[in-house]
């Protein structure tokens, strides 16, 4: 019995892209926002509108705006006129393919992306036996360097301090050293 009612109430008013085609013709074209069209709308149709007039009436925009029997232009809808351009889409537009002559079939298209290497498993093995063990991942370990005092190549010097054994330097650079300074005596 629900159905019955709303099948009458929904046949009582004309179809929305009717509705909004006479509120634009009616308001203008300076006038012709959303709201605008809203408010024509429920004050000619105020007693036979749906629940949901809000909700239909921007679908209907909407749908009608993707068409192209409508154009939004600074917040308003106007009827595109037949003389101008269609809008073109984003993007860059596609280019115009040459027609192939007759009998000749047309070339298979090239998948896209880098096209893969070619997996032969034998040189694969070759190489990895030919490089020998394969490198471990990351950077390699630091190798054990000799205390300034284990090196017996190069000389002592007074200027350079032995390292101690098993004490661990500082980060970053060491602080320099000064000479303790003589007393200069006044006469």
């Amino acid at each position: 019995m629900a159905s019955a009612q709303e099948g009458n109430k929904s046949a009582s008013y004309p179809l929305y892209h009717k509705m909004i085609l006479a509120a634009i013709s009616r308001l203008g074209e300076e006038r012709s926002s959303k709201s605008d069209i809203s408010a024509y709308i429920e004050t000619t149709y105020r007693d036979n509108l749906p629940e949901n007039h809000e909700a239909v009436l921007s679908y209907t925009l909407e749908k009608m705006k993707e068409a192209g029997e409508l154009s939004l232009y600074k917040n308003n809808y106007v009827q595109p006129d037949a003389s101008s351009a269609a809008r073109r889409g984003r993007g860059r537009p596609p280019k115009t393919k040459q027609p192939l002559p007759p009998g000749v079939d047309p070339p298979t298209p090239r998948p896209r992306g880098r096209p893969p290497k070619p997996k032969d498993p034998l040189t694969t093995a070759v190489t990895k036996a030919s490089h020998g063990l394969p490198r471990r991942r990351g950077r390699p370990p630091s190798k054990h360097r000799p205390s300034v005092g284990d090196s017996p190549a190069k000389p002592k010097t007074a200027a350079v301090k032995p390292s101690v054994a098993g004490v661990k330097r500082g980060r970053g650079r060491p602080p320099k050293l000064r000479q303790p300074a003589a007393d200069v005596a006044v006469e």
